[in-house]
């Protein structure tokens, strides 16, 4: 495909859906013993420390290179991207489990190249283009981050690092929310009517494309200026504007009841979905990737009384094998990472305040390094 490694804005034009036969580069080296650290002891990074305080309270500092323990690799960085569970974090909205410790560098989604392993790391030599995440520990918003050898994975020369960035916690949650509500990309026949709120977000919009590539009908809602988005490059069957009556009430155009649903959206009572879910012996399963406490509620209610129709609070379980999965359909460009801006590390709070804005069409992107 020879893509370059820029970071770009969204795409106008429809993906072309390019089958190629050759693989990513794999290492013959079988690192060992520990790498030599990078010449340097310090490098620039982006903190916060302590709750709340926004993009304002995102403070550049000069902190020491981090040492990668047993099992794991220092990545010299490239790009990371921002997810909401990040600044949610900061909000203090998981407290007092997170952050472990202040001061916090945020970022869990990591895109650059090997500058040393642990003990006991295999499969990596030093320069390897590599994604990883680091859940929930973080460590993006500097010029070098540590992650587990065993949720690190290499990056092929046709998914840049800015797209590579925007895969690991967003595209695997897609996938895994898929296939906890029965419509994933292996998922036997009949097709399934798969719903997706706020598609054009960061899981989202990944959402949308690996429902299509499952061969399942899709419908999708999102705001107004995305509706071409969705229905046209995202591959989305039908897009509804949540701000329409029938947006808000998730109502189908083409009068579908919904098998699946991944709700990506702030909290929705539970009758809104009780009216367009699926009847009879199946019921419809209706995935929630951020539930409420009124949503764990429901959840609970269904689950002890059996219903048909239910709610699923989704859990997130970071995995090496669905990363490889989803950068080899990247690679392939069946997978299409919308990256909504990128900045500069110098500017990563104006990153930080475009996403907790909640209006960024895919992923917001951090570059560093040569990257910036």
């Amino acid at each position: 495909m020879g893509r370059t490694p820029s970071c770009v804005h969204i795409q106008t034009q429809t993906p072309t859906l390019a089958h190629q036969t050759h693989t990513p580069r794999a290492s013959a080296a079988m690192a060992t013993t520990p790498s030599p650290p990078p010449s340097a002891t310090t490098m620039r990074a982006v903190q916060y420390d302590g709750y709340g305080g926004g993009a304002e309270g995102l403070k550049h500092v000069e902190v020491p290179i981090p040492s990668p323990k047993k099992g794991e690799v220092l990545i010299k960085m490239e790009a990371a991207s921002i997810n909401p569970i990040d600044w949610k974090i900061q909000k203090g909205m998981l407290r007092p489990f997170l952050p472990w410790k202040f001061p916090s560098i945020p970022a869990c989604d990591l895109a650059g190249e090997v500058a040393a392993v642990g003990g006991g790391v295999r499969g990596f030599e030093l320069g390897d283009k590599v994604i990883a995440i680091n859940f929930p520990s973080g460590g993006g918003f500097a010029e070098y981050a540590v992650a587990q050898a065993s949720l690190t994975v290499a990056r092929p020369p046709e998914v840049s690092a800015a797209e590579g960035a925007c895969l690991p916690l967003a595209a695997v949650t897609a996938l895994q929310a898929l296939r906890a509500a029965g419509a994933g990309l292996d998922d036997a026949p009949p097709p399934k009517n798969v719903l997706v709120t706020a598609a054009s977000g960061g899981v989202g919009h990944f959402a949308v494309q690996l429902a299509r590539l499952g061969g399942h009908r899709v419908t999708a809602t999102c705001g107004a200026r995305n509706l071409a988005l969705v229905a046209g490059e995202l591959g989305a069957d039908e897009a509804l504007d949540y701000a329409t009556p029938d947006g808000a009430a998730l109502r189908s155009p083409s009068g579908r009841r919904y098998d699946a649903v991944v709700h990506c959206a702030p909290h929705l009572p539970w009758q809104v979905f009780d009216r367009v879910l699926a009847e009879g012996d199946t019921g419809g399963v209706v995935v929630d990737i951020t539930p409420s406490p009124a949503a764990l509620a429901t959840a609970l209610l269904h689950r002890v009384t059996f219903s048909k129709k239910r709610l699923t609070p989704f859990m997130f379980s970071p995995s090496k094998a669905d990363m490889e999965l989803l950068v080899a359909m990247a690679r392939q460009g069946k997978l299409k990472p919308a990256v909504d801006s990128c900045h500069p590390l110098s500017d990563a709070p104006a990153a930080w305040a475009r996403s907790m804005g909640g209006h960024a069409t895919g992923k917001v992107v951090v570059k560093i390094g040569e990257e910036e």
